[in-house]
């Protein structure tokens, strides 16, 4: 069985040998109900996801947008905890290739044990890497120790506004991937993307690792305008597979058909 960061880097490689793009969606963990995350993991997969960002729900999401920030409330009122989501992918882990990554804030890190405690619970649960959005680039050393202890990668994010040198240290700092802003403020679709082509120009000439770009990615036309005109190796989609899920288990449709539905039809911006 590879290590898990082995994993991303092996997921992200073959890609590129390829000539490949990746798309990496975004759930919510235990959202709509609990127990959906599995099912959700294994729908995505057949449905041609390379990585899926599962997200840990917090009371209080970082640059998330209404949908996702209402998602964590939901699941977060139905009883979902960092320790259920765990145990939920660690329940279909076997069954699955894709690249796995954790989204999560640094006061969940915190209250689970500080970044080594949480980093080996993450890696033992079948998770292959980390987002933390709110771990400053000045306080994430011991994070970045953390899983490289436990095999961990760590996408750090590069916004818009984050200034080219700093970007470079950021990269450098960085493990299995960077995490590429297309825009400022909280995710969601709103319309059009940003020409992100000169930023990702600009860390290809400081990083070798794999660009993934996210933030108001909702359509097929905008998954190529990133990763085809804007040369992303990944496009990452949250909202709107979320919005999705929410109408799907509103609407009583089902949930994982839905989802892997819309993962095909973006899926189609990568050619």
């Amino acid at each position: 069985m590879l290590r898990p960061m082995g994993r991303i880097d092996d997921i992200f490689s073959a890609a590129r040998a390829e000539g490949r793009k990746l798309l990496m969606p975004f759930i919510v963990g235990g959202f709509p109900t609990p127990g959906s995350t599995g099912p959700l993991l294994r729908a995505l997969a057949g449905a041609g996801a390379g990585i899926v960002e599962v997200g840990i729900p917090f009371s209080d999401p970082i640059a998330d947008g209404p949908v996702i920030a209402q998602a964590m409330h939901q699941a977060l009122e139905r009883g979902a905890t960092p320790a259920s989501v765990f145990n939920e992918v660690a329940a279909v882990r076997a069954e699955l290739s894709i690249g796995l990554v954790a989204m999560v804030s640094a006061s969940i890190v915190g209250r689970m044990g500080g970044p080594d405690g949480f980093a080996e619970r993450a890696a033992s649960s079948g998770f292959d890497g980390l987002i933390v959005p709110d771990a400053p680039l000045e306080e994430s050393e011991r994070l970045r120790a953390a899983c490289q202890a436990s095999g961990l990668c760590l996408g750090l994010l590069v916004a818009p506004t984050t200034p080219p040198a700093r970007a470079d240290r950021i990269a450098a700092a960085s493990s299995g991937f960077v995490y590429l802003l297309a825009r400022t403020g909280i995710t969601g679709d709103r319309g059009s993307v940003p020409d992100v082509a000169p930023r990702v120009a600009r860390l290809r000439e400081s990083t070798p690792l794999p660009i993934a770009c996210g933030f108001g990615i909702a359509r097929p036309e905008q998954v190529r305008q990133v990763v085809r005109e804007g040369g992303a190796d990944a496009a990452i989609v949250g909202s709107a597979l979320v919005r999705r899920i929410a109408d799907a288990a509103e609407q009583g449709r089902d949930v994982p058909g839905e989802a892997a539905s819309l993962v095909h039809e973006l899926g189609s911006g990568l050619a």
